[in-house]
């Protein structure tokens, strides 16, 4: 800021300050008229010019320690536009340029840490998609190459079956995979695509069933529904929750040898409900478990499994504490896994 910009910045004061000077000017003038042999003219001449010298040096000592803050608030305008811009000024004196500062100073710090949120969710939208389409390729791999083994006649009856069953299996996955994407493409905009009511849970969880007993007859899996209860959810969402866990555990359980059990259990204790999908598949190890729901974590057996991404579960935690439900796990390594869901009273009227 400049001394013309500066004084003008401070006109108010400055003309009050010459207005009082004006006034006892005036005072003074009249003094003399009514004691003209007393007054001394020097005198008034002597309190002006002292007043304006007293306005001029106060005004400079006030310039001089805020010019460090002027110089820097005119580097920060001049500079190109840049996040760091309210940092670099630092150098306020007065209570009013102070205030500012931490003002300014808590609104980039706010400001940061929204932008680093929106970052860090961006980039893991980026992993996510290139992750998925990854995981996506590889059933349409498959298809053409059923699609090529299917061109090559003579086809049994039992190898055409064979094929079929290949082919619903890869197209399932294809179409988990797209409802996975679609599902976290809605997830910024939930509270939108939320209609809850009362849900009877046995119902939700048997069309769930439903929707998998293709995989569950081709490895051996028996599903079975304990139980009947109801609580309010979001039917659409609950579904892709329960299919989300459904589908972990005919993935972690079919790489077991025999005949396993895959259990919804729904149980009612006061006023809260809880439904457990309870599986006989290889287990988590213990040192895995605190990680499940972090996103993209897969573990020492979802390595192994070729269409483990890392985000079944993490968009399941998410959607259930959006809902106001608790998703949690126990497993033990090499015996099985159990999820379970619980529905709060009024839960989903606070979710966040």
């Amino acid at each position: 800021m400049s001394w013309k910009g500066y004084l003008w910045d401070r006109k108010i004061m400055i003309a009050f300050y010459l207005g009082c000077i004006g006034i006892a000017s005036v005072l003074f003038l009249l003094d003399k008229l009514r004691y003209a042999e007393q007054a001394d003219p020097g005198l008034l001449y002597y309190f002006i010019e002292l007043a304006l010298l007293l306005l001029i040096v106060g005004l400079a000592i006030d310039y001089l320690r805020q010019r460090a803050y002027y110089k820097q608030l005119t580097e920060a305008l001049q500079k190109p536009a840049s996040l760091n811009d309210l940092t670099l000024v630092k150098s306020g004196i007065s209570v009013e340029q102070k205030a500012v500062q931490q003002l300014l100073e808590a609104q980039h710090s706010a400001y940061m840490t929204e932008l680093n949120k929106y970052r860090r969710q961006q980039e893991q939208h980026n992993h996510f998609v290139m992750q998925w389409v990854h995981h996506m390729k590889t059933p349409v791999s498959v298809i053409d190459l059923l699609a090529q083994e299917g061109r090559e006649p003579p086809l049994s009856g039992e190898k055409q079956a064979e094929l079929l069953t290949s082919l619903r299996e890869e197209t399932d996955r294809l179409t988990r995979g797209l409802e996975m994407m679609l599902h976290t493409a809605r997830l910024d905009k939930f509270e939108l695509d939320l209609h809850p009511r009362q849900l009877q849970l046995h119902e939700v969880a048997r069309t769930v069933i439903n929707g998998h007993k293709r995989q569950c007859i081709r490895y051996s899996i028996y599903p079975k529904i304990e139980g009947e209860a109801a609580a309010e959810s979001d039917e659409k969402w609950l579904t892709f929750v329960l299919n989300q866990l459904v589908n972990n555990a005919i993935k972690y359980a079919k790489r077991k040898p025999g005949d396993k059990k895959l259990t919804i259990r729904i149980v009612k204790q006061d006023n809260t409900v809880r439904l457990s999908v309870e599986d006989e598949g290889i287990g988590i190890e213990p040192q895995d478990l605190p990680r499940i729901f972090d996103p993209f974590f897969t573990g020492e057996n979802g390595r192994a499994v070729e269409e483990s991404t890392g985000m079944g579960l993490y968009l399941a935690k998410q959607v259930c504490g959006r809902m106001g439900h608790e998703l949690s796990m126990e497993s033990r390594a090499g015996e099985g896994t159990t999820a379970t869901v619980s529905f709060y009273p009024d839960g989903i009227h606070r979710f966040g």
